[in-house]
């Protein structure tokens, strides 16, 4: 393997963003021959489970002279996912964000492990035709703006899946998938990701026994199930009045969305670089969370605060899609989004049913809902004499128009 000469890619000392997967795995030992330094392992756990299971030693074995592995499901959760769910942000209409959320937080503490350990560059394993390639790299430099970065997929010529077993392979490094591996998985606390192999075809049905965290609706139970989630000032706090950390609640809302077959998403989406991509989703707990969010908000939010907030919900997602997470617009527009949810608290009853949550129920101390004004009946506080008025006042252009018309006529 040559080595790179490039006086300004001169490091002793890299931190790689590790997970311990096939692409990682080879670049931590690609790092090491090619600039002939130091690795340090770094892997966030953001709920991975199992998938953390060895990554110490696999690590170790592969070469890194230090391993790092973070315990970050709390802080993901409260101060990346509730900041992005009390805006309600989908990306396109359908995509919640689930990858997309956790690379700034990743590479955050990747900047500060480099830091710690007097690090010359980071790296990380997200291709060239890829988000997260911007994500973590925007990131990199809005927190450290000199820093060196290595992008391996940009410069290697280990360009297929197969190269990169071949290799693997040749430096004993023991990988978990083999060249007939039909697609790939990215999972944390918020969602579970499907990309690539057979799910290219956006024709293609995905395979029945790839879900993880999801039922099909088919077998979901045949009887529905109530849940009740309590908000204070547009975090959840609570479920079915059981009081739980950011980390846990998310966790709970997996186990019971997932048994009733809520939360899946089959999605072309517009990636940044240009190139559409289809990725499926599970996101069973977030998909609650967004349904009771905005039940919610419908008695709490002021009408045209909710508007104008709405209005700016599909630029915030493109800044997350993106990995504008650290950038100036990104902040001051959560102070706006935070501000419209001073008074969205109270509690939200949904009904699950085969892969469907509907709401049933909603209610708040601070509700801006008035069954007085709001009824059938006869209320007080309205005056329905006072439409009239109204109507005509709005009516005023059109009956201009019209008139115009017909004398032009």
């Amino acid at each position: 393997m040559p080595k790179i000469d490039r006086e300004d890619m001169q490091v002793n000392k890299v931190v790689l963003a590790y997970s311990g997967g096939l692409d990682t795995s080879v670049i931590l030992r690609w790092l090491i021959e090619t600039y002939d330094c130091e690795v340090v392992a770094y892997c966030a756990d953001l709920g991975q489970e199992e998938e953390l299971e060895g990554v110490r030693e696999k690590a170790l074995k592969t070469g890194a002279t230090k391993v790092y592995i973070d315990d970050l499901r709390e802080p993901f959760v409260k101060d990346y996912v509730f900041p992005m769910l009390r805006a309600n942000a989908v990306y396109e209409g359908s995509y919640l964000l689930g990858t997309s959320i956790a690379r700034p937080l990743i590479a955050k503490r990747q900047i500060e492990i480099a830091l710690q350990e007097n690090a010359d560059a980071v790296a990380h394993g997200a291709t060239g035709k890829g988000n997260d390639q911007v994500r973590f790299e925007l990131t990199y430099y809005a927190l450290k703006p000199d820093v060196k970065v290595i992008a391996p997929w940009r410069t290697w010529d280990l360009d297929s899946r197969g190269k990169l077993i071949d290799y693997a392979a040749k430096h004993g490094i023991p990988v978990p998938v083999t060249k007939a591996k039909p697609y790939s998985m990215d999972r944390n606390l918020f969602h579970i990701s499907y990309e690539g192999g057979i799910l290219e075809d956006p024709w293609s049905e995905p395979p029945a026994d790839m879900f993880v965290w999801t039922k099909s609706p088919e077998q979901a139970p045949d009887k529905p199930q109530y849940l009740e989630i309590d908000y204070v000032k547009g975090d959840p706090v609570a479920v079915d009045g059981k009081k739980l950390s950011p980390a846990k609640l998310l966790a709970e809302l997996n186990r019971i969305g997932g048994a009733h077959g809520i939360g899946r998403a089959d999605v072309v989406e517009n990636r940044y670089v240009g190139m559409k991509s289809r990725g499926v989703y599970e996101t069973p707990g977030g998909t609650l969370l967004h349904a009771a969010h905005r039940a919610l908000e419908s008695i709490t939010v002021d009408r045209e605060v909710m508007r104008l907030r709405d209005s700016l919900v599909p630029r915030y997602a493109e800044m997350i899609y993106y990995g504008y997470w650290f950038a100036p617009e990104r902040e001051v527009l959560q102070q706006m989004i935070d501000a419209a949810q001073a008074n969205v608290t109270g509690r939200v009853r949904l009904k699950l049913y085969k892969g469907a949550a509907s709401v049933a129920g909603r209610k708040s101390e601070v509700s801006l809902y008035d069954p007085g004004i709001a009824t059938f009946e006869e209320g007080a506080g309205y005056n329905q004499a006072d439409a009239e008025g109204f109507i005509r006042l709005n009516a005023l252009r059109l009956r201009l128009r019209r008139l115009k018309q017909l004398k032009e006529n």
